[in-house]
């Protein structure tokens, strides 16, 4: 009984540490996306676009979610602007949804990098920041969990001895 109790503690210990291993990258990967977007914030230029047409697609950014059950497209903006050199320039936005977060012919608020106006976003809370906050938010999630299981098997340990 004492080697099953043994192999219980050092089972959740290997757990504990797999979330937080898991969870402390998943963070970590959050705060790289969350810095790239201050960075293009920081030397992005504004500009106002509008939605010329919506891109019905099932891939949804190539990840596959008819495995889950949830096959229905999502409609990406393809917005277009002027930037401030007078390029006129079309780009797909990377965040789509269904329903369409935008209609044909919507005026929106377009960042852009000055040097290559094709690297240009919608100025929006999805198109900025949703991924660093997904990443980031179950990162702490699954590293909270992990600590707390470390800390009870810590406890459990201290207790039986």
């Amino acid at each position: 009984m004492v080697q099953v109790q043994v192999r219980g503690r050092a089972a959740r210990r290997w757990v504990a540490f797999g979330l937080i291993a898991f969870g402390s990258l998943f963070f970590v990967i959050g705060v790289v996306l969350a810095g790239m977007s201050v960075s293009f914030l920081t030397d992005a230029e504004r500009a106002d676009g509008t939605v010329v047409a919506l891109e019905w697609r099932t891939d949804h950014g190539g990840t596959s979610r008819r495995n889950r059950g949830d096959d229905r497209p999502a409609a990406y903006p393809v917005v277009e602007f002027t930037s401030r050199d007078g390029t006129r320039t079309t780009f797909q936005d990377s965040t789509g949804s269904n329903p369409p977060a935008y209609e044909k012919g919507e005026r929106v608020e377009v960042l852009y990098r000055a040097d290559s106006p094709e690297d240009a976003r919608i100025d929006g809370f999805a198109s900025l920041w949703l991924l660093p906050l997904i990443f980031g938010g179950l990162g702490l999630l699954v590293a909270g969990a992990g600590a707390v299981v470390a800390i009870v098997t810590r406890r459990r340990s201290t207790v039986v001895r």
